[in-house]
């Protein structure tokens, strides 16, 4: 299976995220996409990072549904 890596946020020229087999990794702005924001998860293919959407979608729903249940 290919790691992902969900940006956790960002610090002076990185991104600081947390990959898939939980290790902290800073990945360079210019290797991630642009429009990159926290929570957004990022696979490594073809030589570059893209984002998940499916995996970003998926991900922020459960958070949502955590949420609500704590507010509730």
């Amino acid at each position: 299976m290919q790691p992902k890596y969900t940006i956790d946020r960002f610090e002076e020229d990185f991104a600081v995220c947390e990959a898939s087999d939980q290790r902290m990794v800073n990945i360079p702005f210019e290797d991630i996409p642009e429009d990159s924001e926290e929570g957004d998860i990022l696979v490594f293919t073809e030589g570059k990072y893209v984002k998940d959407k499916r995996a970003t979608a998926a991900a922020r729903r459960r958070i949502k549904e955590k949420m609500e249940k704590l507010i509730l």
